[in-house]
C-alpha cells in the first residue's frame, strides 16, 4: 500500500516557515475543505530546476484573485519558497504542489475575514501512469459527467471544487480497467481527460485540440504547441464533436503529471496508433524539460 500522505519525513513550508511534514496540519472546520475556497498548481523539478516555475506561479496568483483571496505573499517569495522545499527535502527531481485556502476564521458561505494559508509540498513523482503501458498508449474511458459551462463556474483556474467530477470520472474509468476518461464539455464536444489535455493528429497532418473555452489552457499544452511548430506541424485549436475521433490517427495526452502520453483507445471505440510525432514530442519534451 502507497504511503499516506500525511505520515512522510520531511518538510512543508507552511505560511513561511518550514515545518515538519507531519504538522502541517488544518482544523477540520477550515473553509477550503467545506466550501472548496482553494486553489493549487501541480508542478515538476527536473534536475533540480522546477520547469515554467514563474508561469506556474503567475497562474496560482490569478487563481487566488479569481477567487477573491488576496495572496498574504509576492511571486517572488513563493518562487524561493519552492526551492527552499526542494533543497530542504534533497529532491532533484520531484513533484511540487503549492496550495492556497482560506482558513477556519469563519464558517459560512461569506469568508471575507479568514486568513489565506499558503503551503507548498515536494515529492517523488516519477510517472503519471505506468510507464510500461504510457510507451504503449493508455486506455481511456469516456466519462458521464461534463465540464460546466464556464458561466457557472470559474473553469479557466485550478480551483479545488472543479476537480470533485475529475475524481469521480478517473474512479469509475480505473473501475472498468481504463487508465484515465476522456471527458466532454456541457455542449457534448470533445474537452479534455481528467487531469490532462488532449491532442489528435489528423490526416491533414495538423494536430487538433479542443479550444480550451471551459477548462485549463494547460501550461505543459502551450508548451507541446510551441514543440510541434517547431517540427513543422501546427495546431488548429477548435470545437471538435466526439465522432470526429475516428478519423483521427494518433493522440496524445499532455499535462505537468502526465507529460506527454499517447492514447491508443478511448472508450472501446476510438483506435490510436502511438506514432512518430507523439514520439518525437515525448523526445523533444524531455529534452526541453531536462535543459
Amino acid at each position: 500500500m502507497e504511503q499516506s500522505f500525511e505520515n512522510r519525513e520531511g518538510k512543508i513550508w507552511f505560511n513561511g516557515e518550514m515545518i515538519e511534514w507531519k504538522k502541517a496540519n488544518v482544523h477540520v472546520l477550515n473553509h477550503g475543505l467545506h466550501y472548496a475556497s482553494s486553489v493549487f498548481e501541480g508542478e515538476r523539478a527536473y534536475n533540480g530546476k522546477i520547469f515554467k516555475s514563474k508561469e506556474h506561479t503567475e497562474r496560482l496568483f490569478n487563481a487566488a484573485k479569481t477567487m477573491d483571496m488576496k495572496m498574504p505573499f509576492t511571486v517572488e517569495e513563493i518562487l524561493e519558497a519552492k526551492n527552499s522545499t526542494l533543497k530542504e527535502n534533497g529532491f532533484s527531481n520531484a513533484y511540487v504542489r503549492p496550495v492556497v485556502w482560506r482558513g477556519s476564521e469563519m464558517m459560512a458561505v461569506s469568508a471575507q475575514t479568514t486568513k489565506i494559508n499558503v503551503a507548498i509540498a515536494a515529492w517523488a513523482w516519477p510517472s503519471y501512469f505506468d510507464p510500461e503501458q504510457k510507451m504503449k498508449g493508455i486506455k481511456l474511458d469516456i466519462a458521464k459527467w461534463k465540464r460546466p459551462d464556464p458561466k457557472t463556474a470559474p473553469v479557466h483556474v485550478k480551483a479545488a471544487g472543479l476537480y470533485m467530477i475529475c475524481t469521480l470520472s478517473k474512479h469509475d474509468a480505473e473501475a472498468k480497467g481504463y487508465s484515465d476518461a476522456l471527458m466532454l464539455d456541457w455542449r457534448g464536444q470533445v474537452a479534455e481527460a481528467t487531469g490532462a489535455n488532449i491532442f489528435f493528429k489528423m490526416p491533414d497532418g495538423n494536430l487538433h485540440t479542443p479550444k480550451p473555452d471551459c477548462f485549463l489552457d494547460g501550461i505543459t499544452r502551450r508548451t507541446v504547441i510551441a514543440l510541434a511548430k517547431e517540427l513543422g506541424v501546427n495546431t488548429i485549436e477548435r470545437s471538435i464533436m466526439p465522432e470526429e475521433m475516428e478519423k483521427a490517427e494518433e493522440c496524445f495526452l499532455t499535462g505537468t503529471a502526465a507529460e506527454v502520453t499517447p492514447v491508443q483507445e478511448i472508450g472501446g471505440i476510438y483506435k490510436f496508433n502511438p506514432g512518430d510525432l507523439s514520439n518525437k514530442l515525448i523526445e523533444c519534451y524531455t529534452e526541453l524539460v531536462n535543459k
